[in-house]
């Protein structure tokens, strides 16, 4: 095969693999919407959908992955071109375990009673949700556009994620402690709350991962404490 052949091949190899890590990305934040949709509403039949997406996601981590294995095996890309197949597939595993936090979340859906409403509107959890989705939207699109200034400091924004966490977790005991909330109901929204800070992680590193992908640079991991110190970016 010619050089202008090998290049040919390997970038439509690339776009095939992008095309799938956009499909992928999609339905891994489809799955997370539905299941905060599913859970809000105590709706089954969406939360039922979830485990579809689940099955779906998994598919396509695995053609992704094989796609990978054969452009590295094919074609020993280097520089960006390799970059971009070793982190994709790093992706794909945050992408799978997200739709799996998801799938979380609709299981815990399915033992509420429809005909019963949350306890206090779900506390602080929905706006929790709001937070996280915004996280996997932003680090996805920095995917998609190859923007990597848009989550540099992504960071940021799961500190005030675990911290939400932490003030549910000790809104949840205290309803628990005074007997205002069930044991068995607050379990079930402290595991939710749990999940979507583990999202929330994973959206973290998917922007992390399009960082090295686009520039070769390797963000830092800082504590939330450290990053307040001075003179550390």
């Amino acid at each position: 095969m010619t050089k202008a052949a090998e290049r040919k091949a390997l970038a439509e190899g690339l776009g095939r693999l992008n095309e799938n890590m956009v499909t992928l990305a999609e339905i891994s934040e489809l799955a997370i919407r539905k299941a905060v949709d599913g859970l809000s509403r105590i709706d089954h039949d969406v939360a039922r959908e979830v485990f579809v997406l689940d099955q779906e996601i998994y598919a396509l981590q695995n053609e992704i992955e094989k796609t990978c294995v054969d452009l590295i095996a094919l074609h020993a890309p280097v520089a960006r071109d390799l970059r971009t197949i070793t982190t994709s597939l790093k992706i794909t595993t945050d992408l799978d375990r997200i739709g799996r936090y998801a799938k979380d979340i609709a299981e815990t859906t399915l033992l509420f009673d429809p005909n019963v409403k949350h306890f206090k509107k779900l506390v602080s959890i929905p706006h929790m949700a709001e937070m996280t989705i915004h996280m996997v939207d932003t680090s996805i699109e920095a995917f998609v556009k190859r923007d990597a200034d848009s989550v540099r400091n992504i960071s940021e924004v799961d500190d005030s994620v675990d911290s939400l966490n932490d003030e549910v977790f000790r809104e949840i005991v205290t309803y628990m402690m005074d007997a205002s909330l069930t044991i068995e109901v607050g379990a079930r929204y402290i595991l939710v709350s749990r999940y979507l800070e583990r999202i929330a992680d994973h959206a973290v590193n998917i922007g992390e991962r399009v960082v090295y992908m686009v520039t070769g640079e390797r963000l830092p991991r800082l504590r939330a404490a450290d990053r307040e110190k001075p003179g550390i970016p």
